[in-house]
């Protein structure tokens, strides 16, 4: 099993836990979901800390959060259904973690799609910059 190397813009397939979800006590996130690494930091230990934004199929209350576009969707091998970039809400985990997940079940070995074309990441930053103040984030 050959891990991506872990870096911004890249999008894996992870077990996300929403914020809302973690206040109710859940602890393990219940839909393996495309998620965008937004930050990747070496720690002075060695590991890998990632702060990863959920995509979803439904429309967020999340003013800053960024519609990924069909052609975008394509080039990272996704669905064509509307999706979005949530920018409101992290997760944050040591790379790779256990809730790391196959992009699908023919396809044991693969955990990322693509990377966000450039200007969708940047959009992405912008909004996880613009909910700083209200910005929830789940340590896993």
């Amino acid at each position: 099993m050959a891990l991506p190397e872990p870096a911004p813009g890249l999008v894996i397939c992870y077990a996300y836990l929403w914020h809302h979800e973690h206040r109710s006590g859940v602890e393990e996130g219940r839909k393996d979901r495309p998620c965008a690494i937004v930050v990747a930091k070496v720690e002075a230990d060695g590991d890998t800390a990632l702060w990863v934004a959920p995509i979803t199929h439904a429309k967020p209350d999340d003013p800053h959060a960024v519609l990924l576009t069909p052609a975008v969707k394509r080039h990272l091998g996704l669905d064509d259904q509307p999706s979005w970039v949530v920018t409101d809400e992290l997760n944050q985990f040591i790379w790779p973690g256990p809730d790391l997940r196959p992009i699908a079940r023919d396809r044991r070995d693969t955990f990322a799609w693509r990377f966000l074309p450039v200007d969708v990441f940047a959009a992405v930053k912008r909004g996880v910059i613009a909910n700083a103040r209200r910005l929830r984030t789940v340590s896993r």
